[in-house]
């Protein structure tokens, strides 16, 4: 599988069995996405940052509801969560996706803005690769996410969602994420390719990927 991330919560997961964007983002964050088909696209959540659908062309499959859903032999599970710390009386709804692709378990988090609660902790199960914000403001600070990635313990931690060149959000860099587990945030790659026989066996290890 190849992981390739835009920005923002917009990644593309490509499989064999499949191709996946998350979180496609509107031009109006100062970033541009290039042209991208799929297969499938979710949305975590309907704010134009997350869900230009209409970047992706074809005909995906378009998953913005929580609930199950098997695509080209892709399964995917949506999940509510809180975009704030109030059940989302501030910022509203969240959907964390799980995706299962190649054998690997990936839980892509959205704008998630609380730590996860027992339940959605028993619903994420055993996590390969945790895609997870970041950068404060409209989401987990650095200092939070490492808390959930302590609360998750996936195989590999890629962080998303925090200030990077030309993004006119207001967002943390990815330093403190990095500093709260003691990683330095270097060895930027642009795509990552990975293997269920290539995930890490012990500790978490983190990816920062290039845009």
């Amino acid at each position: 599988m190849y992981i390739t991330w835009f920005g923002q919560s917009c990644f593309k997961l490509q499989g064999k069995e499949a191709t996946i964007i998350t979180d496609p983002f509107d031009k109006k964050v100062g970033l541009t996405l290039p042209r991208l088909t799929a297969d499938i696209v979710t949305v975590s959540h309907d704010h134009y940052d997350h869900s230009n659908v209409k970047a992706v062309s074809g005909e995906p499959f378009v998953i913005k509801t929580i609930g199950e859903y098997e695509i080209n032999t892709v399964s995917i599970r949506g999940i509510p969560s809180w975009h704030d710390a109030e059940e989302g009386k501030k910022l509203g709804a969240n959907i964390i996706f799980i995706f299962q692709l190649e054998e690997i378990r990936i839980a892509h988090l959205g704008d998630l803005g609380t730590l996860l609660t027992d339940s959605q902790l028993e619903h994420l199960g055993n996590v390969d690769i945790l895609m997870i914000p970041v950068g404060g403001t409209f989401t987990l600070s650095g200092k939070q996410a490492a808390e959930v990635v302590s609360q998750v313990e996936p195989r590999i931690a890629i962080p998303m969602h925090y200030k990077i060149p030309k993004l006119t959000e207001k967002l943390d860099t990815v330093a403190a994420f990095c500093s709260e587990l003691g990683v330095q945030p270097n060895g930027e790659e642009e795509k990552f390719k990975v293997t269920k026989k290539e995930l890490p066996a012990e500790e978490t290890k983190v990816i920062i990927l290039k845009p």
